[in-house]
């Protein structure tokens, strides 16, 4: 399978054919893309879903997928990294921003498909596509800044479409079933704030004791609550160490840890290495 590398911030490709000459493949960047016209299928991971013209997708780093076309079809991609984020940008929403892109590339409920369910986003989604290929052509002073801003602003309504066509989901799913889904998707939107992670808060949010919410959630999972939030606050700091240029005392603050040592000490139980030294062999490897 191929694997596609992005070395820009951000760039706008546009395709068009009557038919994919791809193959399935993956890549280290996100995409956001647009259907300009024509119809068929879009299959991601697995999933095969019908497109038409007006859908929007996003595709998260290590998502497969690949186009059948039935009609004459146009495209068209926005491909970006963290980068877009960063701080050589100075987007002043960076540290909410990177939450964002971390709750995308973790969480595995994202529903495949058109992304949009509310028609007056999509319009609004669709105007600032146009604002964001014409300020990339162009490239007049503060296009990049402007570009940001603009992606920021897609990701935040693609996010809310998603995260309500999730809930709606939830809603219809026999709580009992879903319970622990129900859990993990709150640990995982909230992993920022210890409060909101502890087992009292969480036996109280689902209704249950301390005891039973233990005893549930190692059954369904296989390792305590304490394990399962260490462990995933370890895929965002390793994931901040190699696409940020934070430092080690910043991700700890951002985490909720008490100081910079504190982080170090659990990272290296995870990893048999420091953060720093971590970062150091990542850039060695670049």
């Amino acid at each position: 399978m191929n694997r596609y590398t992005l070395h820009e911030t951000f760039v706008v490709q546009q395709y068009s054919s009557d038919e994919w000459e791809g193959e399935p493949h993956k890549h280290n960047y996100f995409e956001i893309i647009f259907i300009e016209s024509g119809s068929g299928h879009h299959i991601i991971n697995g999933t095969k879903i019908n497109y038409k013209k007006n859908n929007i997708f996003l595709l998260a780093p290590e998502d497969t997928h690949h186009f059948e076309v039935d009609r004459h079809s146009r495209f068209t991609y926005f491909k970006f990294t963290e980068l877009l984020f960063s701080c050589k940008i100075n987007l002043p929403d960076r540290k909410y921003w990177l939450k964002r892109i971390e709750q995308l590339l973790h969480q595995p409920n994202i529903i495949p498909g058109d992304v949009i369910s509310h028609e007056e986003d999509r319009r609004v989604i669709w105007d600032i596509h146009n604002l964001v290929i014409k300020e990339f052509k162009e490239e007049k002073i503060y296009y990049q800044e402007i570009i940001s801003n603009a992606i920021s602003t897609i990701l935040s309504i693609i996010v809310r479409n998603i995260s309500e066509k999730y809930n709606s989901n939830q809603r219809d799913i026999n709580v009992g079933d879903n319970k622990i889904d129900q859990i993990l998707s709150h640990i995982r939107q909230n992993v920022y704030d210890n409060d909101l992670t502890k087992i009292n808060y969480l036996a109280d949010l689902f209704n249950m004791s301390q005891s039973s919410i233990s005893t549930y959630f190692k059954r369904k999972t296989g390792e305590s609550i304490h394990q399962y939030v260490t462990k995933y606050k370890m895929k965002l700091v390793e994931h901040r160490l190699q696409h940020t240029d934070f430092t080690i005392a910043e991700i700890a603050y951002q985490l909720g840890y008490t100081d910079e040592s504190h982080l170090t000490k659990t990272f290296k139980k995870h990893f048999s290495m420091s953060p720093k030294q971590y970062r150091k062999e990542i850039i060695e490897l670049e």
